[in-house]
C-alpha cells in the first residue's frame, strides 16, 4: 500500500526544475507519480524536462532527491539537478499531484525551450552566482529587470529591480520587444531574476537571439537567500511563494503576510484569493 505523508516529522519544501529532453515525458510523469506518494506538492512533466515544488520530512525528501539522479526511469537525465530547500511552519501543499504538460513554464513565444539545438535556443544566457549577481546589478550600464508578475514585485524586490509590470509571463515578450532597441542603442546589460530561475532560463535564450547581452541570476531569489546570510543588504521586502506559506523573509523563514496583502489593488485580486483557497480546499 502507498505510503501517507508523515506530519508528525518536521516539513521542508524543496523547489527544482530540470530543461533537459525527455524522450518518454509520460514514462517520467508515471514514475513520479510512484515516487512521490508519500510527499506533497506538485510537479509539471513535458518533453523539455520537469518542474518541481514538494514537501515532506527531511528524510523522504533525501531519498526522493537520490531517486530523480538514480532511478532508471530517469535515464541519468536529472543529475546534478539544483533543490532549494527550506523549513516550514505552515504545510505547504495539501495532496500531491504530477501534471503532464506541454511546457514546464509557458512563455507565449512558440518552440522557445533551453533544450533546443539547431534553432538559435541552444542556451539560455549567462547564468551567474549570487556573489557575481551582488556586483553585476550595482554596475551603472545594467539593467535589472524582474521576471515576475507586479504582485510579487510589490511585495518584495531587489533595490534596483524594474517592474515589467505584465499580467502574465506569456506578456513578457511582448515587453522585451517593445524596449529592446532602446538598451541596444544605450549599451544597456540585462540582468534578470525569477523566483526560482525557471522563467529566466526559458526566456534568456530568446532575448540573445534579439541581440541583448543578457545574465540572469543562477538559481533564483530562492538561491540568493540560501547563498548569502546578508543577502537584506541587496533586497526589499519579502518573496512571494505560491503555496500556502506565502511568503518568506530572506532568511527563508515564513513570514505573517497574507493573501489579502499580497493581492491588495490587483484588478484580478479577488479572484485570485478565491482560486488559492478553493485550491487548497480541494486538497
Amino acid at each position: 500500500m502507498p505510503t501517507k505523508p508523515d506530519n508528525s516529522e518536521p516539513l521542508f519544501h524543496i523547489a527544482f526544475y530540470a530543461f533537459v529532453p525527455l524522450v518518454d515525458a509520460d514514462a517520467v510523469a508515471s514514475r513520479l507519480r510512484e515516487l512521490t506518494q508519500a510527499l506533497t506538492g506538485s510537479i509539471l512533466v513535458a518533453p523539455e524536462g520537469i518542474n518541481g515544488v514538494v514537501a515532506g520530512p527531511a528524510s523522504t525528501l533525501d531519498a526522493f532527491e537520490r531517486a530523480l539522479a538514480d532511478d532508471a526511469v530517469f535515464a541519468g537525465n536529472f543529475i546534478g539537478m539544483v533543490f532549494k530547500r527550506s523549513a516550514c511552519v505552515t504545510a505547504p501543499f495539501a495532496r500531491m499531484k504530477v501534471h503532464r504538460k506541454k511546457e514546464i513554464v509557458a512563455f507565449g513565444v512558440d518552440g522557445v525551450s533551453p533544450t533546443n539545438t539547431g534553432t538559435g535556443h541552444a542556451d539560455s544566457g549567462t547564468s551567474v552566482s549570487p556573489q557575481v549577481w551582488r556586483d553585476l546589478i550595482a554596475q551603472d550600464d545594467v539593467v535589472v529587470i524582474d521576471n515576475r508578475n507586479s504582485f510579487e514585485y510589490r511585495l518584495g524586490k531587489f533595490r534596483s529591480a524594474i517592474d515589467p509590470q505584465v499580467p502574465h509571463f506569456r506578456d513578457f515578450p511582448a515587453y522585451v520587444r517593445a524596449h529592446a532597441p532602446v538598451w541596444k542603442a544605450s549599451g544597456k546589460r540585462v540582468a534578470m531574476y525569477c523566483t526560482g530561475g525557471i522563467r529566466c532560463e526559458k526566456s534568456g535564450a530568446w532575448m540573445r537571439d534579439l541581440g541583448l547581452d543578457v545574465y540572469q541570476l543562477e538559481g533564483g531569489i530562492l538561491n540568493y537567500f540560501q547563498s548569502m546570510p546578508d543577502a537584506e543588504k541587496d533586497w526589499d521586502g519579502e518573496c512571494f511563494v505560491f503555496d500556502n506559506r506565502i511568503a518568506l523573509d530572506t532568511k527563508l523563514q515564513e513570514t505573517t503576510t497574507t493573501l489579502e496583502q499580497v493581492y491588495e489593488g490587483e484588478p484580478d485580486g479577488e479572484w485570485r484569493i478565491a482560486r488559492a483557497r478553493r485550491l487548497d480546499a480541494a486538497s
